[in-house]
């Protein structure tokens, strides 16, 4: 049975929001839709999109914002346009950025810029890790939370200091916001503070939004048009991003609004935690509504140990799972989204009991 097939007959599901099928969003657009006499857009020019645009950009404290078929292409095209700026190749990044684990290498083979590692990768950079480098920097990359070491974000003091930095040197700072609403519950901090100090930054509209794919890209007027430009350049000027758009600006400020409901759900689940000191949690403290367990089971136990429970009481306790540094250990991601806010504590227990069941068999 593959993991959908057991995700789908679980009756209670941990990490996310309750995914709708395909019939069930596309009616629900349909139905938002009809109720805003929504147009298609022509290569992004129409009503709807250009007025989400203008929201979202109003929302980061940016004078525009710009539609991209994905995340991946939005970044790599904003740090280019910002080391074109300041006539430097070098971009440092966390060495858990998404651009160096998830990207393929795409800013190298498509000459996009070259790139550094800042800091730990156990940790968020400071300040003072940027200080270290001698080189003149184009850009710095700083992504908000950092969802590879569990949602961990600067302190708010360590930011400002390293907006200042990058602002002392003439360094465009970019934010990777693809969860930065999450980040704000977290920093209980509006968006626009957030991002206020930042030359640019990326936002998702389905990570924690729940819409089909695409993100936004905000900045000033002139540099989002030349991204607008590039975009086209690389084969991203999509002809109707209506079904993107809508199926985000449907449920967005929902959504918004229940990202301090997450956050607090997440510290309750931290206090549930404590009771089970097997599982480590990382951040020691919720900085955002998603975490790690670290499980003293191997990555091909853990994921076992999921699908035993998944097929025998039907409950999904996580989605992947990853080699912990520690041989015989691996890490799982939780995202507390509706489906846990939803959950009675007494509920969650019993999950968590049954993966510490389950473990202590491994062992």
């Amino acid at each position: 049975m593959t993991d959908a097939e057991l995700l789908k007959q679980c009756h209670t599901v941990l990490p996310g929001h309750r995914a709708r099928t395909p019939a069930e969003m596309f009616s629900a657009m349909a139905a938002w839709c009809e109720a805003n006499d929504v147009a298609h857009d022509v290569y992004g020019s129409g009503e709807l999109i250009q007025q989400f645009e203008q929201k979202v950009a109003s929302l980061l404290g940016f004078e525009a914002a710009v539609f991209c078929i994905s995340g991946t292409m939005a970044q790599v095209t904003a740090l280019r346009l910002a080391c074109e700026d300041r006539a430097s190749r070098l971009v440092a990044l966390h060495p858990t950025s998404h651009i160096f684990v998830h990207e393929k290498s795409n800013y190298q083979l498509l000459g996009h810029f070259d790139a550094l590692h800042v800091g730990d990768r156990h940790r968020p950079f400071t300040a003072a890790d940027l200080a270290t480098i001698p080189d003149r920097l184009g850009a710095v990359g700083l992504e908000l939370p950092m969802r590879e070491i569990g949602g961990q974000a600067p302190s708010w003091d360590e930011l400002e200091a390293i907006k200042a930095h990058c602002r002392n040197r003439n360094v465009h700072l970019h934010m990777d916001g693809a969860r930065l609403w999450e980040a704000a519950a977290g920093y209980n901090r509006p968006a626009q503070e957030i991002a206020a100090g930042f030359d640019s930054c990326y936002v998702s509209l389905y990570k924690g939004i729940g819409g089909l794919g695409g993100a936004m890209l905000a900045g000033s007027a002139s540099f989002v048009a030349r991204a607008a430009e590039w975009f086209r350049r690389q084969g991203g000027n999509v002809i109707h991003r209506s079904p993107y758009v809508v199926a985000a600006a449907m449920q967005f400020e929902q959504r918004l609004a229940q990202m301090p409901l997450y956050f607090r759900r997440t510290e309750r689940l931290y206090e549930t935690l404590r009771d089970y000191p097997s599982i480590k949690v990382n951040p020691a403290s919720p900085q955002a509504n998603m975490l790690h367990l670290h499980l003293p089971v191997s990555r091909e136990r853990a994921l076992a140990i999921r699908n035993d429970i998944a097929r025998d009481h039907k409950v999904w306790l996580f989605g992947r799972a990853a080699h912990g540094a520690l041989p015989g250990t691996s890490v799982v991601e939780l995202y507390v989204g509706d489906n846990l806010t939803g959950m009675p504590d007494h509920a969650v227990r019993t999950a968590l009991d049954l993966l510490c069941a389950a473990i202590e068999k491994t062992a």
